[in-house]
């Protein structure tokens, strides 16, 4: 008996789509069961100060594996 991943986490490219991303899942044997974003944020020095921006999000879908 082979051991099957039953969940797997994928990310979305930074170049790709939540589509495309959603494409690879299926075509994997997997199904979207949990939607995770990450905000990404830069160091700016502003009049010496050092704060925070926003710079984009990261994207992560819980799958799990489809029954047939």
């Amino acid at each position: 008996m082979s051991k099957v991943r039953k969940k797997q986490m994928y990310e979305v490219g930074e170049h790709e789509s939540i589509d495309d991303c959603l494409n690879r899942m299926k075509k994997d044997g997997f199904a979207p069961v949990r939607r995770m974003e990450k905000p990404i944020f830069k160091e700016v020095e502003k009049n010496g100060a050092v704060g925070y921006e926003p710079a984009g999000r990261q994207i992560i879908f819980e799958a799990k594996l489809i029954e047939s």
